[in-house]
C-alpha cells in the first residue's frame, strides 16, 4: 500500500510538472515553427510512461526550449554623443575601434527613422484614393499605380518595403505582378486585395510568396495592424543583423575591456567567452539528444542566461582554437559569425533554428594570421596597436592607478603618481606594448603603501607624493632591461626592426666569414622563412659585388655564418631579410653599420624592398631602444604617415625601394671606418 502511494504521489507530481509545461507553451511566443515542435514533444510525453529515461530527457528539453529568449530584444542606446562619452571615459586611445562602433551606431539610427514606403496598385482610382489617404494618415510614404504594368516600372525604380496590390487587373494582373515583383526586389513584401475572394485565389497568393490575403470591401484595422506588423518587422530586420568585429592585437592592449565598453554604451547585455584551447566543436554546437546529460552549445547557453537574443558576445582567444578526432571548432564558427547564414544556426541539442543576427560577435586574436582564411573573411579586423609612452601615462593616471587606489584601500589618502614616476616604472619595470605589466607594477607599489600605512611608517619622500626616486625605492632593481641599440657601430652587424605577439621589437643580426667549404651557417632558432630570406641576401651580394666593390671570388674557401642571438626564442617572417643583407654587405665591404639605425624589408633576388606590417610596432620598438633612423621599403610610406605623431617623435623615416640605396644609409663611409 505504501509503494503504491509513492507510486501515485510520483504520477501527481509528473502530471503537475506537465500541466506546468503546458501552461508556460501557451504563455510563451515561439515561433510558429518551433511552437509546432513543442507541441509535438508535449504530445509524446503525455504518451510516456514517466519511469523511461526518455521522459525525463523529454522534459529537460521541452523546459529549454521554452526558456530560450526567441523575441526579446533589448533595445540599442542610439544617442552617438553618449556611446562617444562612455567609450571615452572608459578607454584613452584606439580610435579606429570608437569610429567603426560610432558608424555602426549611426546606420542603425538610419534605420530606425527610415519612413516605410508602400506601393498600392488598384485599377479603381476611388480604392487607389482611399488605401492612399488612410496610410499617408499614418505616417508611411505612400505611391500608387493604376495597374500592374505601370507598378512593375516603379519596383524597378524604387525598393518599396510593401506592394499592396488588386488581384484583377489588366495585362499584368495581382498574381503575375506578385511574381515579377519578387525576381525584381526579393525583400519586398506583398499583400493580395481582392473583391473576387476564393480560397483557391488565397493559396496561389500565399504559395507565391504574399505575405497576407485581404478581402475586399478592406477592414482598415486590421490593414492599420497588419501594415504596423510587417513595419515593426522590417525594423528589426534591418536593425538586427550586428556587425562580426575581430580585434587583433598584443595582449594588454584592451581588446576585452573595451568589448565590454561597447556592450555598456549601447545599453545591451554582455557575455565573455574565452575559447583557448578549444578542441570539441560540440562544445558550440551542442549535443544531440541521444543519452542522458547532453547539453546545448556554449552559444546558446549564454544567450539564454543573458534572456535576450541581441545582447554582446565577446569569443576570446579565437586564434588559440584546437582541432583534433574530436572535430574542428573553427569550421562552427564560419556558420555562427556569418551574417547571411547564422539567421538559421541550428544547435544539435535544440535542434530548431534560432536567429543569432541580431547578435554582436566581437573575437579577440593575437595572431590573426593563424586563422583559417575562410573564418577570417567572414569577420572584419580591426588593429589593436601597441601603446607609446604617452599613451601610458595618461592610462595610468586615468585608468590604472585610480583603479588601484580603489583596491588597495588608498583611496581618499592623497596618494599621488608623478608622470615622471610612471614613465620609470614604464621603462625599467615593464617591457610590453600593452599596460597589463604596468598595471600589475603599479599594485606592487599600491601593496607596499598600504603597509606602510598600516605599520605606522610612510613612504619616501613627500607623504602620498610617489616620483621616479619612490617608484624605485618600492619596485627595487630594474627587471625589465630593454633591447638598446648598440653601444658603437660594428662590422657584420646590423639592427632590425621585427614584430611578435608581444609587440615589436628590435634585434641583431651578425656576419661573420671563416676558411671552409663554401656554406651559409644559420643560428639563431630561425624558421623556415628567415633562412630563405638568408640565402636570398647571400645570393644577391654574389650577383651584385661589381657594384658593392666586392671581390667576385669572396665566397671561395669560405664559410659565411648569419646569427641572430636569442637562439632560445623560435623567430621567423620576412621582415628580416634586408637586415641581413645589409650585415653580409657590411662584412664583405669591412664598413661598420651604424649602431642607430633599424631596418625592416623584404628582400626580393633582384634587389627590391617588398612592404612588410606591423609598422607602428616597430616604430615604438625604435623609440624605446633609443635609435634616431629607421629604413622602411617605399610600398610602407602611406602606412607611415597615417602614423600619429607620438609613434613617429624622434624618428628620422626613410622610405627606399631598392636595397643598394639603403647601403649609405646604414654603413659607415671607408673614411669614417679609417679614421677610427
Amino acid at each position: 500500500m505504501v509503494f503504491f502511494r509513492k507510486s501515485q504521489d510520483s504520477s501527481e507530481s509528473q502530471a503537475t510538472k506537465l500541466d506546468t509545461l503546458r501552461a508556460a507553451l501557451e504563455k510563451s511566443r515561439l515561433p510558429e515553427h518551433v511552437a509546432r515542435v513543442a507541441r509535438r514533444e508535449l504530445e509524446l510525453l503525455e504518451s510516456l510512461d514517466p519511469s523511461a529515461a526518455e521522459w525525463g530527457i523529454g522534459v529537460t528539453y521541452l523546459d529549454y526550449l521554452i526558456s530560450l529568449p526567441w523575441a526579446e530584444f533589448t533595445e540599442d542606446d542610439l544617442r552617438l554623443e553618449h556611446v562617444r562619452e562612455v567609450l571615452e571615459a572608459d578607454h584613452y586611445g584606439l580610435e579606429p575601434v570608437k569610429e567603426r562602433i560610432l558608424e555602426y551606431l549611426a546606420v542603425r539610427t538610419l534605420c530606425s527613422i527610415q519612413q516605410f514606403q508602400i506601393l498600392v496598385v488598384d485599377d479603381e482610382p476611388i480604392a487607389r484614393t482611399n488605401l492612399e489617404y488612410v496610410l499617408r494618415k499614418e505616417g508611411y510614404g505612400v505611391d500608387t499605380a493604376a495597374n500592374g504594368e505601370e507598378a512593375l516600372q516603379r519596383v524597378k525604380a524604387y525598393p518599396y518595403d510593401l506592394i499592396l496590390t488588386d488581384l484583377k487587373m489588366e495585362k499584368i494582373d495581382g498574381l503575375q505582378l506578385l511574381d515579377l515583383a519578387r525576381k525584381e526586389a526579393p525583400h519586398t513584401e506583398t499583400i493580395v486585395i481582392t473583391g473576387y475572394a476564393t480560397v483557391h485565389s488565397a493559396v496561389e497568393s500565399l504559395k507565391k510568396g504574399a505575405v497576407h490575403y485581404l478581402a475586399k470591401p478592406v477592414n482598415l484595422d486590421e490593414l492599420r495592424a497588419l501594415v504596423r506588423s510587417l513595419k515593426e518587422k522590417k525594423r528589426h530586420m534591418q536593425m538586427a543583423r550586428g556587425p562580426v568585429l575581430c580585434f587583433s592585437g598584443p595582449p594588454g592592449t584592451g581588446k576585452t575591456s573595451i568589448g565590454r565598453s561597447i556592450a555598456k554604451a549601447l545599453g545591451r547585455r554582455f557575455a565573455h567567452m574565452s575559447l583557448a584551447g578549444l578542441r570539441d566543436e560540440a562544445e558550440l554546437r551542442g549535443h544531440r539528444r541521444t543519452y542522458v546529460g547532453a547539453m546545448p552549445g556554449r552559444i546558446l547557453q549564454e544567450i539564454r542566461r543573458l534572456g535576450v537574443k541581441n545582447p554582446v558576445l565577446m569569443l576570446d582567444e579565437i586564434d588559440k582554437i584546437g582541432q583534433d578526432f574530436r572535430g574542428d571548432p573553427a569550421s562552427v564558427l564560419l556558420e555562427i559569425l556569418d551574417p547571411e547564414q547564422n539567421s538559421q544556426f541550428v544547435d544539435h541539442y535544440v535542434d530548431v533554428p534560432f536567429d543569432l543576427s541580431g547578435t554582436m560577435f566581437i573575437a579577440t586574436a593575437n595572431v590573426v594570421e593563424r586563422l583559417p582564411r575562410p573564418l577570417l573573411d567572414r569577420m572584419e579586423i580591426i588593429e589593436f596597436s601597441g601603446y607609446t609612452e604617452k599613451e601610458k601615462v595618461q592610462i595610468a593616471q586615468r585608468h590604472l592607478i585610480p583603479k588601484q587606489l580603489q583596491e588597495n584601500a588608498l583611496w581618499g589618502r592623497h596618494v599621488h603618481f608623478t608622470d615622471q614616476a610612471v614613465l620609470a616604472v614604464i621603462r625599467d619595470y615593464t617591457r610590453e606594448p600593452g599596460v597589463r605589466q604596468l598595471e600589475r607594477e603599479i599594485a606592487s607599489i599600491c601593496r607596499k603603501l598600504a603597509r606602510a600605512y598600516v605599520q605606522g611608517g610612510r613612504a619616501l619622500g613627500e607623504p602620498g607624493r610617489i616620483d621616479e626616486v619612490v617608484a624605485r625605492e618600492l619596485l627595487g632593481l630594474p627587471r625589465a632591461m630593454p633591447v638598446t641599440a648598440a653601444a658603437r657601430p660594428r662590422v657584420g652587424m646590423t639592427t632590425g626592426l621585427v614584430w611578435s605577439e608581444a609587440g615589436g621589437e628590435i634585434i641583431f643580426v651578425e656576419a661573420t666569414r671563416m676558411k671552409g667549404s663554401q656554406q651559409l651557417i644559420l643560428t639563431g632558432s630561425l624558421g623556415t622563412v628567415l633562412k630563405e630570406s638568408a640565402q636570398t641576401a647571400l645570393s644577391f651580394v654574389r650577383s651584385h659585388c661589381q657594384e658593392l666593390s666586392i671581390d667576385p671570388d669572396f665566397f671561395k674557401d669560405t664559410d659565411v655564418h648569419i646569427h641572430i642571438p636569442a637562439g632560445a626564442i623560435p623567430k621567423d617572417g620576412p621582415s628580416a631579410g634586408a637586415t641581413i643583407c645589409l650585415a653580409l654587405i657590411s662584412l664583405l665591404t669591412q664598413r661598420p653599420a651604424r649602431n642607430d639605425v633599424g631596418i625592416s624589408g623584404e628582400l626580393t633576388l633582384s634587389g627590391r624592398l617588398l612592404p612588410v606590417s606591423g609598422i607602428r610596432e616597430k616604430l615604438l620598438a625604435a623609440q624605446r631602444a633609443g635609435l634616431h633612423t629607421v629604413v622602411f621599403p617605399e610600398g610602407n610610406k602611406a602606412d607611415l604617415l597615417a602614423m600619429p605623431e607620438d609613434a613617429r617623435e624622434g624618428l628620422e623615416i626613410v622610405t627606399l625601394e631598392e636595397i643598394l640605396d639603403a647601403v649609405p644609409h646604414v654603413l659607415l663611409s671607408e673614411a669614417k671606418h679609417s679614421a677610427g
